[in-house]
């Protein structure tokens, strides 16, 4: 009988080696190869023609009526809008954040609200003692919440007692780097048991109908540990981010198979748990009397929902011969580099004897193209030590050749921006005639508006 071949799997990226060496040729970790368990199969089983021998499956068109997935409201509702509505029965949800971000916080509340209501509830805790679990909901006021708590870490076990009787409506694994199944060797956190793990779960939320969420470890790097295949498993990715010196989060869906990716929830940490911010545009504006140089207001689009963000930029003038610095916090360092070029090339602003700072307020990360024109202003304006406005906002997206390009939604950003008391938008030329009480001044490129910030002409 031929001898089983070796295999090594990185516990970082999840590539087989048929070898153990020091550094993963893959990913460049090191130390991250694990031997694992060969597969005992045949030669027969190896040549054997997948064609035959199966049972037929049922196959059915597009056009087949389809009844809409019912969800399961959680009581919180920034959390029902990440998720799309609400929890979806026999899904998966994988929920990742870095250490003490609050997501155990976030869904012992989720949890005892759905008990609450009525549904019920299991949740199973690898990491802490169900006692702990059951201190900190007395902590935060849930204490008289039925629901069914168990600390575990097998998942035969857990499965097992799951299936005695009727299944849960809500099922919480916190963390599934901590579970562990007997049918494959290694310990619990490698990328095999994870795998592993995540599939008998997933496996019996299909089948029984439950809501199974998945609570995640992150890397240094912020990416969920264990193999990537983990993501594509589940059906929503929700990631919480947010400093644990800052009192606010922000949950963001990565992936939804039942709705959309562009929602967020924002969240506040204080003594009585998370609590929801209804209005994000206060946390990210600063409240001042008098026009400050260097600052502008951009009303961002998360979703469907506005969110008004300041942008501050500052320039330090240095000395002949000095190198700048260009540091920018909460934006791509690459897209001020560009935006740096253009206001050099197509409107005559040097900054190479400056040093550049760009920061977003509040701890806010802005990935919306449409804050270019925003950030242009910001730059002019600490550059030339001219304030915008106090009661101005600015969008718009900024070419290579200097045009000043329309953004998606405008009207939904003009009107947030009225609602919070601004008057005054400064706004690509196609998006003028939008309908509203502010007033609106127009530029086609990225000269003129430059101009207008200069009072030239």
């Amino acid at each position: 009988m031929a001898k089983p071949q070796k295999r090594y799997v990185c516990q970082a990226c999840g590539s087989v080696a048929s070898r153990w060496q020091g550094q993963c040729v893959d990913c460049a970790e090191w130390n991250t190869l694990v031997e694992e368990a060969p597969l005992n199969a045949t030669p027969f089983q190896a040549k054997h023609n997948l064609q035959s021998g199966g049972r037929a499956i049922q196959l059915v068109g597009l056009d087949a009526e389809i009844a809409l997935p019912e969800r399961m409201a959680t009581g919180i509702a920034e959390l029902d809008r990440a998720l799309g509505g609400g929890f979806v029965e026999a899904s998966a949800t994988l929920i990742g954040g870095d250490p003490g971000i609050g997501k155990s916080t976030l869904l012992l509340q989720a949890a005892a609200k759905m008990a609450n209501a009525g549904l019920s509830v299991a949740y199973v805790s690898g990491e802490e003692a169900a006692d702990q679990v059951r201190l900190r909901a007395r902590r935060l006021g849930l204490g008289d919440a039925p629901v069914q708590l168990a600390a575990a870490t097998s998942t035969r076990d857990i499965l097992t007692t799951l299936s005695m009787g009727k299944p849960p409506a809500l099922l919480v694994i916190d963390s599934i780097q901590t579970m562990h199944s007997d049918l494959i060797e290694g310990a619990p956190g490698t990328v095999s048991q994870v795998r592993a793990s995540s599939q008998e779960l997933i496996r019996f939320a299909k089948e029984r109908g439950t809501a199974v969420v998945l609570v995640g470890h992150v890397t240094k790097d912020g990416s969920t540990a264990g193999p990537r295949v983990l993501e594509h498993m589940v059906d929503t990715v929700l990631s919480f981010e947010g400093e644990r010196s800052h009192q606010y989060r922000i949950l963001r869906a990565i992936k939804n198979r039942f709705g959309g990716t562009d929602e967020i929830g924002v969240f506040a940490m204080q003594g009585e748990g998370l609590t929801e911010v209804a209005n994000p545009s206060s946390l990210f504006l600063t409240q001042r009397d008098e026009s400050v140089t260097g600052t502008t207001v951009f009303p961002a689009l998360e979703g469907t929902r506005p969110v008004l963000v300041e942008i501050q930029a500052l320039t330090v003038r240095l000395a002949s011969g000095a190198t700048p610095r260009r540091a920018v916090v909460g934006w791509d360092a690459g897209r001020l580099a560009m935006i740096l070029a253009v206001l050099e090339a197509r409107c005559g602003l040097s900054f190479s004897a400056c040093e550049v700072y760009l920061n977003i307020a509040g701890g806010y990360r802005v990935q919306d193209p449409a804050a270019d024109l925003a950030v242009a202003a910001a730059l002019v304006s600490a550059l030339s030590e001219r304030p915008v406005p106090i009661d101005a906002v600015a969008f718009g997206e900024v070419a290579l050749s200097g045009e000043v390009r329309p953004v998606a939604h405008g009207p939904l950003r003009l009107k947030e921006a009225a609602k919070l008391g601004f008057e005054r938008a400064l706004v690509p030329a196609a998006s003028k005639d939008e309908r509203t009480t502010m007033r609106l001044s127009g530029f086609r490129t990225l000269g003129a508006f430059v101009d207008h910030m200069l009072g030239r002409g």
